[in-house]
């Protein structure tokens, strides 16, 4: 396994992270296509086994049962010490007052009520899922501090958002001496690359490692073009994301079908090839719902594309309009 530092920070991840979503009760939440316990632990024992030190949840992943399962299961099989905890903090779990969002209120409660469900002490990466209109980015900022200086989260991240509240919430930390992001968690796939324009020359002009989310497009780009999983025909975020776009993704589709084939690679392992030498990008986040999926993604890190093979996988590209925000 290949590891990095995430940014400019000395914190050691994999190549690649193991993002979580995939493991939650499919009764509570609303992702019906999630695994269990039972069928979640062997995949991320084999993550493990495989290298991989980095694993990415949420609170809102499944009503909490997300981090349930990866926390019952990390505690077993690794040392604390050793793995990088990620988990996020925006949406609500409910329609209540006070419930989602990034006030101060809402962090502190949130911080400890991923700790409990973890069963950790710490989160190494506290993010913010999404930017929160209604509080003033200071707010956010400082209780994010207070967090860290608490001793309850290593460092912080953020996810998509503009690239100018991402400038924003920085310039706000460095002004007042609060503990700045040192991540950021944009969607990024030969499918999705608009962040291409500002928030990734912004992150490595800055330093901010980069962990992007769906490299595979929710499973698109794992399969020949046209094939369908239980996961894709029951992931209604995912169809919001990638239905309107089908025709403009297609010649992309069409290009993968091409070189995976020419190269004897499989889908997956081209299309992370590629994410994984973007500038900039430190570990792609993957979903896994079988062994195969990790056997893929550690396959990919050594996929070495040439100049010409991605310029024909990125030549078919159009502007897509932006999404992922909300």
């Amino acid at each position: 396994m290949q590891t990095t530092r995430l940014g400019r920070t000395g914190l050691s991840v994999s190549r690649i992270c193991l993002g979580c979503m995939t493991y939650g009760e499919p009764t509570r939440g609303s992702h019906a296509w999630t695994l269990d316990e039972q069928a979640s632990r062997p995949l991320i024992r084999k993550a493990l086994e495989l290298g991989i030190n980095f694993f990415d949840t949420a609170n809102a992943y499944s009503d909490g049962s997300s981090e349930e399962i990866v926390g019952r299961v990390l505690r077993e099989h690794a040392r604390r010490e050793e793995i990088v905890v990620a988990t996020k903090v925006h949406f609500a779990s409910r329609r209540a007052p006070n419930i989602g969002g990034l006030s101060r209120k809402a962090i502190l409660f949130e911080i400890d009520a991923s700790l409990r469900r973890l069963g950790m002490d710490y989160v190494d990466l506290y993010q913010i899922h999404r930017w929160d209109p209604d509080t003033p980015i200071e707010e956010t900022m400082e209780a994010l501090h207070d967090v860290v200086k608490s001793g309850k989260a290593r460092y912080l991240g953020a996810s998509s958002m503009h690239a100018w509240q991402f400038a924003k919430a920085q310039e706000v930390a460095r002004a007042h001496g609060w503990t700045p992001f040192v991540s950021m968690q944009p969607e990024l796939s030969l499918l999705y690359r608009e962040e291409e324009r500002e928030m990734l020359p912004l992150c490595r002009d800055q330093g901010v490692g980069v962990i992007p989310w769906s490299p595979l497009a929710r499973g698109r780009l794992a399969r020949p073009w046209g094939q369908s999983s239980s996961r894709m025909q029951t992931d209604a975020y995912g169809a919001s994301l990638f239905d309107r776009t089908v025709q403009l993704d297609s010649p992309v589709a069409q290009a993968l079908d091409a070189l995976a084939a020419r190269r004897g690679l499989s889908h997956a392992q081209v299309a992370l090839a590629w994410v994984l030498q973007v500038p900039g990008v430190s570990a792609p986040i993957i979903g896994a719902s079988k062994p195969q999926h990790l056997d893929d993604a550690v396959a990919a890190l050594q996929v070495r594309l040439a100049a010409d093979e991605v310029a024909a996988l990125q030549a078919p590209y159009q502007p897509h309009p932006v999404v992922g925000f909300e």
